[in-house]
């Protein structure tokens, strides 16, 4: 039998969400995913540089 058991602690649970769709209008061109993976790849290797620096 499969019981439902009361947390612990319930005000640290989680409240429920609704699941949002996702507005059509706000799609990425393939441009636009080029650009932002350039940045995110050049702030990575920067701040990898910047430990590399700072960790030394």
């Amino acid at each position: 039998m499969i019981m439902k058991l009361n947390p612990v602690f319930p005000h640290l649970a989680r409240t429920r969400t609704e699941k949002r769709e996702r507005a059509e209008g706000k799609k990425l061109t393939h441009e636009q995913w080029v650009t932002v993976d350039r940045v995110v790849i050049a702030t990575l290797f920067a701040l990898v540089i910047i430990g590399a620096i700072i960790f030394s």
